[in-house]
């Protein structure tokens, strides 16, 4: 670095953001509190990018927006937090027609991160390979901390969703915890997020018959190899996990660069329903806060997870208050009910439980074949409710006491419309009709068929539940 350089920074000087805005095309030093974040991506030329919205004291509603470049995504800003401090030395100032921006150029422009909280120490968490450190700079650090007690920007939109309030269609905003992160295909990255609602149960879409199940079998899950017990035993047991996706983005992001365990406000976010489940799409121009633990809505959802939780009945889906449907029994009336992520994460292999489920599928697919040439019961039920999706399989003895001995075909084909959401009509395509199966209570039995693979081999059989007539 030459002397001039260095003059220059140990004289450099923070404009307000309200006075930057009037310096187009000049380099300018500025210190704000970081209000919004957006998802680091590959950039149309050989450079990795993302934005920052901040605002100081003489900007707290507008703030400017900051578009930074780097060689790599390491090389770019990692914001721990919503509301951290971050110092600007030389970015210039950009008019478009949107309005007034900051360029931060990668060949002479530096910034250090700093916590945002007011009795943290003026040691920054991050800097950039030409950042240098001046002590009258914590003057102005301690500044906007004490700034932001009494002026906290809002965190929180007015707009935002929570996962019991999503719909298919325009993009929206989403505040969640994000639980885990993994890459399921190269530059494709899936986040695992919850807020401790249940997403709304959806209408099965088919335009195959339901006895071409074997060839067309409903997913478990929209990932392709399904998590590992060991990531399933860190979620929430109740509360929908909503996967989202950025497989239809054409530009490279790096969605692993979000952090795991932080509450999250999502902006520009839509959710499609595939094969039955729910589905969030990261869009081009995602932009995310990370909210505070001490956040008032973090701290609302997790009070009422633990209520939940905690609570005798409160396990049962939301959707299906009062009650579930009628239309299966159980020996058990008096055994609270569980979620299918209680059952997927129990910690003892063999076991029993009682659970308000959906059945979207049956293997096979129609009520003829569900027995052998010697009448023994062998299908299989593809189960859902808020949490998971799972195979519980009907087998011999039980399949008796869940059909209530051996009907005639006319009656099976009856009950097993009933119990799919089939709608009955005269219609020779009304199986291809969307189906919106009943809520209903059963009881499962957890098993192992390896007993050198304990945990791998688990799978679960439906008894002491009957289908009413």
């Amino acid at each position: 670095m030459s002397n001039l350089e260095r003059n220059d920074l140990d004289d450099y000087k923070f404009l307000r953001i309200i006075d930057a805005i009037a310096s187009i095309n000049q380099k300018v030093n500025l210190i704000g509190v970081i209000t919004e974040i957006g998802v680091a991506k590959q950039s149309r030329g050989t450079d990795c990018c993302c934005t920052l919205k901040i605002v100081d004291e003489s900007n707290a509603s507008a703030g400017i927006s900051v578009n930074f470049f780097a060689e790599n995504f390491e090389k770019l800003p990692q914001v721990e937090s919503s509301g951290d401090i971050i110092q600007l030395v030389r970015v210039v100032m950009k008019g478009h027609r949107s309005g007034v921006n900051v360029l931060f150029d990668k060949k002479f422009s530096s910034f250090a991160l700093y916590e945002g909280r007011e009795s943290s120490k003026f040691v920054p968490y991050q800097v950039s390979s030409k950042f240098r450190a001046r002590d009258e700079d914590n003057k102005f650090i301690a500044g906007l901390r004490k700034w932001t007690v009494s002026n906290q920007p809002a965190t929180v939109s007015s707009d935002s969703l929570s996962l019991k309030d999503i719909k298919p269609g325009l993009p929206s905003n989403l505040i969640c915890k994000v639980l885990h992160i993994c890459e399921v295909k190269d530059g494709e990255w899936m986040l695992f997020v919850w807020d401790g609602t249940d997403a709304p149960p959806q209408d099965i879409h088919t335009k195959l018959k339901l006895d071409e199940e074997l060839e067309n079998t409903l997913p478990l899950q929209l990932e392709a190899m399904p998590l590992s017990r060991k990531v399933l035993c860190n979620f929430p047991t109740v509360g929908t996990v909503l996967r989202m996706t950025n497989d239809k983005c054409n530009e490279k992001m790096d969605l692993h660069l979000l952090k795991a365990g932080k509450w999250v406000q999502f902006r520009n976010i839509n959710f499609e329903v595939r094969s039955g489940l729910w589905c969030g799409i990261v869009l081009p121009k995602l932009k995310f806060s990370y909210l505070p633990d001490d956040n008032d809505y973090a701290l609302q959802c997790q009070r009422t997870n633990e209520e939940r939780v905690k609570s005798k009945w409160d396990r049962k889906p939301f959707t299906c208050f009062p009650w579930p449907s009628k239309i299966t029994d159980t020996d058990y009336q008096h055994v609270p009910f569980v979620t299918l992520m209680d059952v997927l994460t129990y910690p003892k292999v063999i076991a029993k439980f009682r659970c308000v489920v959906r059945v979207v599928a049956t293997l096979p697919g129609h009520p003829r074949d569900f027995q052998d040439s010697s009448g023994t019961y062998r299908l299989r039920l593809t189960l859902e409710d808020p949490t998971a999706r799972i195979h519980a399989y009907v087998y011999a003895e039980d399949g008796v006491k869940f059909f209530g001995g051996h009907p005639s075909i006319d009656t099976m084909i009856q009950m097993h419309n009933t119990l799919l959401g089939v709608e009955e009509t005269n219609d020779a395509h009304s199986n291809e009709k969307p189906r919106n199966p009943p809520w209903v209570e059963c009881c499962l039995n957890s098993y192992n068929i390896d007993k050198n693979d304990v945990w791998g081999s688990i799978r679960y059989r439906i008894f002491a539940t009957t289908l009413m007539g």
